[in-house]
């Protein structure tokens, strides 16, 4: 069984995965159902709409997609960037939801995607050099 797992040193590709395989859920969840779109974008004047869930849901889809790659790529730098920039474009498009257009508010379905986003793309910053060749 261990043969389907990543096999370079480190926990970070084991955590892409992990990310990967969560998401890949939340995706799917995301094309049967609103109410988990829901917890993020909570603001009181805001509908989501089976689209915009599909929407999100197929974004993640592609990040997921692409940290699955990076978790068995690790060592190479253009997947590694990639995976990176897809931890900057959620942080930024959550960040921008909650704080610009005023559609997410603080709570549960803001914080785990937030805390994610942040503590990933740190992670994955700092240990560029262990992993990138």
């Amino acid at each position: 069984m261990t043969s389907y797992l990543p096999q370079n040193e480190g926990l970070l590709q084991y955590w892409l995965l992990l990310l990967s395989v969560i998401s890949i859920g939340n995706s799917i969840q995301s094309y049967l159902t609103t109410s988990y779109t829901r917890r993020v974008y909570s603001a009181p004047e805001i509908t989501v709409t089976p689209l915009h869930a599909r929407t999100f849901g197929t974004y993640t889809a592609l990040a997921s997609i692409i940290r699955l790659y990076a978790a068995y790529n690790i060592t190479d730098s253009v997947i590694y960037q990639l995976a990176l920039w897809t931890y900057v474009v959620a942080l930024g498009h959550f960040y921008s939801e909650w704080l610009v257009f005023k559609t997410a508010r603080w709570g549960q379905g803001l914080a785990g995607p937030l805390v994610i986003s942040v503590g990933s793309m740190v992670w994955m910053l700092v240990q560029w050099g262990e992993y990138v060749r």
